[in-house]
């Protein structure tokens, strides 16, 4: 402010008009504060410029700490990976043959029972009444038998009589002709005497048949799964009847699994399958494909399989939903990664990226991918034994960091 006032009278002095003065000042004035302005950003630049040279001495990434493997060539056993549900090979559900009353119960669930072993007795009260009459018409077709056998003696000894009165002319030839016709007859009355005994045989043989039907028996050996009657309940006959019984055999299981039809040339008849359940974590079991439905379903083109387990421990059970793999073949000097070695994985385009140890920096590759057997992924073009991949710690890699490494398990391992 004094300089501009000093200003001012300087230009007073050598005779400037007052107008003139006033202008002069105030663009001086201006230009004064605008330099003053422009000095603390010149200053706060320089110290920018300054602290970006000192930050530029630490701006490189340090090394991340991976665990990398070595890729090496292993034997791939090819298959198909299925689920599916185990059942019994061999059950029965047991029904009542005749309507009744239940009289006694024999079994309770969850016991093992052997082929024949009584579950329950029908109140049969009206089929043994049955039984007793048949029992007495047998009784009396074997007398009426007898009594047409004694008939027919008879007759041949009238006949023979009168053969001997005949050669004397002491008998007529009408008599003798009447004595063979009653033989004749006697002997058809035998016959049928006969034959009325095998009808009352057979009725009788029926009549036990439906009493024995009062004892329901295991059909097969087992293990009761369901009882599903008390004493007094009221048993249907089987047209209609509910299971009372279910007995079923875990010994031997079938694991039914579908395939995809594209799928269906490579699984035969005998292949191995191996497969897990939720049940029993951590435990592997063994099947065999035994049958292949030769129908492919049209509602989504598939094809039902079933394998067969051995179970003879009797560790599994039926119902139990099981993961699997049919063994199809094997292949030699395949290349195997961990999926955890693998970045953008694309299945359907078979395709995924990979970082590989070089040294103390990572380079980013992008490989093809074939198999993927469980946890591990078949390297077709990409990668070749001896590589270093990294299969922890890559999540933030780019192509050239460096890293510190430490070696896992080798791939396919």
């Amino acid at each position: 402010m004094r300089k501009g006032i000093a200003l001012m009278t300087m230009l007073k002095d050598k005779g400037i008009s007052s107008d003139f003065r006033v202008r002069y000042a105030s663009i001086s004035m201006a230009l004064l504060f605008f330099s003053i302005a422009l000095i603390p950003g010149a200053l706060m630049s320089g110290c920018a410029k300054t602290g970006d040279a000192e930050r530029g001495k630490i701006t490189e990434k340090p090394p991340a700490a991976v665990e990398v493997i070595s890729v090496s060539a292993t034997e791939l056993m090819e298959g198909v990976d299925v689920i599916g549900t185990l059942t019994p090979k061999f059950s029965a559900e047991v029904k009542s043959e005749i309507p009744g009353l239940v009289r006694e119960v024999y079994v309770t669930e969850w016991v093992k029972v052997r082929k024949g072993t009584p579950l329950a007795r029908i109140d049969v009260s009206e089929s043994e009444a049955i039984v007793g009459k048949a029992g007495a018409g047998v009784e009396s077709a074997r007398a009426a038998h007898l009594e047409a056998q004694a008939a027919a003696q008879r007759a041949e000894r009238e006949r023979a009589r009168l053969r001997e009165l005949k050669e004397y002319g002491l008998a007529t030839r009408q008599a003798l002709d009447e004595a063979e016709t009653e033989v004749a007859a006697a002997g058809a009355r035998v016959a049928a005497a006969r034959a009325q005994i095998g009808v009352a045989q057979e009725e009788l043989r029926r009549a036990k048949t439906r009493l024995a039907k009062g004892i329901l028996r295991a059909p097969l050996d087992g293990m009761v799964s369901l009882r599903d009657v008390n004493v007094g309940d009221l048993a249907s006959d089987t047209g209609a009847a509910k299971p009372l019984f279910r007995i079923v055999d875990n010994r031997i299981l079938n694991l039914t699994v579908t395939l995809p039809s594209v799928e269906m040339a490579a699984v035969k008849v005998g292949d191995p399958l191996t497969f897990t359940v939720d049940a029993l974590p951590g435990r592997n079991f063994k099947g065999k494909v035994m049958y292949i439905n030769p129908e492919v379903d049209e509602a989504d083109r598939s094809v039902r399989v079933v394998a067969e387990v051995e179970n003879s421990s009797g560790e599994l059970k039926g119902g139990l939903f099981a993961k699997g793999r049919i063994l199809t073949g094997t292949r030699k000097n395949v290349l195997l990664v961990p999926r955890t070695a693998l970045q953008g994985l694309n299945l359907a385009e078979k395709k995924a990226e990979v970082y590989v140890a070089e040294g103390d920096r990572v380079r980013y590759r992008a490989v093809s991918t074939g198999t993927v057997a469980g946890e591990v992924v078949e390297i077709t073009a990409g990668v070749s034994p001896g590589d270093s991949l990294v299969v922890r710690g890559g999540f933030t890699l780019k192509d050239g960091d460096r890293i510190i490494a430490y070696t896992g398990k080798s791939g396919g391992k």
